[in-house]
């Protein structure tokens, strides 16, 4: 059964919603211990001062913050507590702002929220209305020793919440963004609409899987069997040199898909298919 990592209410006006929240989505990976080579006995982290020249209890540890070489600030856990703000126990609604409007790239962690017993009129209210408007809601939540700001979002009839990295978080290239003054020809850029077209289908994401993760089990598997894994080969790539010869062998070499409206209406510019129905017919009586 799921575990609850936090545990409050979602407020909007005078509207309080008990909540729980569990995890929405975890990163799972082929895990390896360290061993000692002459037993292969999994060797344990220890905690060692190098002042005392010992290994201490965890029960001698406390918390302190370098402010200087060497120098700390010693903090306990009642002291930490006093400056927990309100949002560990309630998210406050600050705005509601478009979803369309938001950066995924703002997005760190993902988490169910959940309705108490007592919430779940409200909650379904709030649910229903921000999926009609189309809007996500702006709000703080502190857990983990950290106040986030979180969007909160309408999805498959729930409330799904998202803690969001600060403006200070997100990292800046100078590189990214900077295509300088690129000359694209028009046959070029037809050529990139339709194999893009060529490639789209509805997102599934159950199609997708971590095939490194699956090698790695299966040389696990085949190691515990005495057998040899065959090495994975990869496509060669180089630098496009040509790109108009890439783009047409590239499309030649892609499986054939019915065209999508879109493909239909880019290829048809400027034929009589591609004008609306009602312009058509004006063409047909006016030839008449």
């Amino acid at each position: 059964m799921a575990s609850t990592v936090w545990k409050g209410y979602i407020t909007f006006g005078l509207i309080s919603v008990p909540v729980r929240l569990f995890t929405a989505a975890r990163s799972e990976r082929v895990s390896f211990n360290q061993l000692h080579k002459d037993c292969n006995t999994r060797i344990k982290q220890q905690l060692y001062c190098p002042t005392c020249e010992r290994t201490v209890e965890r029960s001698e540890i406390v918390k302190g913050h370098e402010y200087g070489k060497d120098q700390y600030v010693l903090v306990d856990d009642k002291e930490i507590k006093k400056v927990t703000p309100p949002s560990a126990d309630g998210m406050e609604i600050l705005e509601f702002v478009k979803l369309e409007e938001v950066d995924p790239l703002y997005f760190d962690s993902s988490y169910y929220a959940v309705p108490e017993d007592a919430g779940k009129k409200a909650y379904h209210l709030l649910t229903d209305t921000m999926a009609k408007l189309g809007y996500a809601a702006v709000a703080k939540i502190t857990m983990h020793q950290r106040e986030y700001t979180v969007l909160i979002r309408s999805r498959k009839n729930g409330l799904t919440l998202h803690t969001m990295y600060y403006p200070n978080e997100i990292r800046q290239v100078a590189e990214y963004g900077q295509d300088g003054n690129i000359d694209v020809k028009p046959q070029e850029a037809k050529l990139a609409k339709q194999l893009v077209e060529s490639l789209a289908s509805p997102f599934e994401p159950g199609k997708y899987e971590d095939n490194y993760q699956k090698r790695l089990k299966e040389l696990i598997e085949d190691k515990r069997e005495g057998k040899e894994t065959a090495p994975t080969e990869g496509p060669r790539l180089a630098p496009v040199i040509d790109l108009m010869e890439a783009l047409k062998k590239s499309l030649k070499n892609t499986p054939k898909k019915a065209p999508s409206r879109a493909t239909e209406a880019y290829a048809g510019e400027g034929t009589e298919a591609a004008k609306p129905r009602a312009a058509r017919k004006k063409t047909r009586k006016a030839s008449r």
